[in-house]
């Protein structure tokens, strides 16, 4: 079973978009990147991946320098570097050109030792889905408030 440490969640792209599909990737770091990460210094509110010649890259993606690092620290928001097979890159550009999706980053964690970052092939939700979907959850939480008084109630 692989060690599996989450370091940030993307719960803004669950508000935002419906997830159709989730792939992993591995990320480009530098070693001053990583003891931040493992320090949890990581931010994924506002990112989003692009393909630029064949390769994925993520956007937007923050992370804090490392306190304890040298001079030559990298930009906390500099474009990163995925790795994913070629064909998989392929497969998910013929995806996003075709029919008009994201490449949304939703978490990054560890997997043993190494840094993997979870993708989610997205829709945008418009502004109706967003209040039904809180409606949905609001009524959700009042069933098992109402369920819960029940038991406790007998």
């Amino acid at each position: 079973m692989d060690n599996i440490k989450v370091i940030a969640n993307n719960k803004k792209a669950y508000h935002d978009y419906f997830i159709l599909e989730k792939y992993e990737a591995g990320i480009s770091l530098a070693g001053t990147e990583v003891k931040s990460l493992r320090q949890g210094r990581c931010n994924l509110k506002d990112s989003w991946c692009s393909v630029v010649k064949g390769e994925l890259f993520v956007n937007g993606m923050h992370i804090s320098p490392y306190d304890h690092g040298n001079i030559w620290g990298k930009d906390p928001m500099r474009v990163r570097k995925l790795l994913m097979h070629k064909r998989e890159i392929n497969k998910l550009f013929g995806t996003l050109q075709q029919q008009g999706l994201s490449l949304i980053p939703l978490s990054i964690y560890f997997k043993g030792s190494l840094v993997k970052l979870e993708l989610g092939l997205c829709k945008g939700k418009k502004l109706y889905d967003k209040r039904e979907a809180a409606a949905q959850k609001t009524a959700k939480r009042d069933i098992d408030r109402a369920m819960k008084e029940n038991r406790s109630g007998q």
